[in-house]
């Protein structure tokens, strides 16, 4: 048993305990099986992430420069780059601009394991992708309205600069693009 599972002190802090448990061991490709439980994760974060429908997951996991996930479905992180064919508003406004670069669709963490550092270890091990094949730029977008607060506080803290903004799906979010430069 995991001190997320039973609570306790840790580092002289007391930790709640998590209903069940939280993987710590790899962060690991996801494979077609789990594309089911991915897409749950998802929709159930459809607001800050965007609904998909499994025949546009399993395309975009095709089309992938990056898909991990950490457990079952702890946490995600689904990443395309200049080459992919994707029809999204936001990849698009990037194609306009970039000629070059790698975009993170989607990170998502389930709400059980929000605040233990999972999305910082995916974009982690993102960069360490992005580097290693050369690119340059990472990119992706958060949500102004609605609002995305952890996301804004996340990617902040990621070194992502803002580089533009747009009004999409006729006007029903506003969102911000952002850029993190590999050359630091």
């Amino acid at each position: 048993m995991s001190i997320f599972e039973r609570g306790g002190i840790e580092n002289g802090r007391r930790m709640a305990p998590v209903r069940r448990r939280i993987a710590t061991g790899a962060i690991d490709v996801i494979p077609p099986a789990a594309e089911s439980i991915i897409l749950a994760l998802n929709n159930a974060l459809a607001i800050e992430l965007s609904w998909l429908e499994p025949a546009r997951l399993s395309l975009l996991l095709r089309q992938a420069f990056y898909a991990r996930r950490i457990g079952a479905a702890d946490a995600f992180l689904l990443a395309l780059d200049h080459r992919a064919q994707y029809d999204s508003p936001n990849y698009q406004w990037f194609c306009a601009r970039y000629s070059r670069f790698v975009y993170v669709d989607r990170v998502a963490v389930a709400p059980t394991a929000r605040g233990l550092g999972l999305a910082r270890w995916l974009y982690a091990d993102l960069f360490g992708h992005v580097a290693a094949a050369g690119h340059d730029t990472v990119l992706c977008e958060i949500n102004l309205d609605p609002p995305n607060p952890a996301s804004d506080a996340l990617h902040g803290s990621l070194g992502f600069a803002e580089v533009g903004r747009a009004a999409i799906d006729g006007g029903a979010k506003t969102v911000r693009y952002f850029a993190r430069s590999m050359r630091r």
